[in-house]
């Protein structure tokens, strides 16, 4: 009888799936994400891009401070 209530549902259905797999995808591959936004803040800011041990903790660092991690 009421198609357009139908309707609505499955559209909320399909845009919560899609909400879900977004989250999934973002959380997954979020440190290799922040990563890159990292790697391309570090350029212009003019300081040096140092990797993390994991996914999601590198960080920039000014060149005296790099020069400094070499040596130790």
């Amino acid at each position: 009888m009421n198609k357009r209530g139908q309707a609505l549902v499955e559209y909320v259905l399909i845009i919560a799936l899609i909400s879900v797999i977004t989250i999934s995808i973002v959380s997954y591959f979020g440190g290799y994400l922040k990563d890159a936004i990292t790697k391309s803040s570090c350029s212009l800011v003019d300081k040096v891009y140092v990797e993390g041990k994991k996914p999601g903790e590198a960080q920039c660092v000014t060149k005296e401070e790099y020069e400094n991690m070499q040596k130790e």
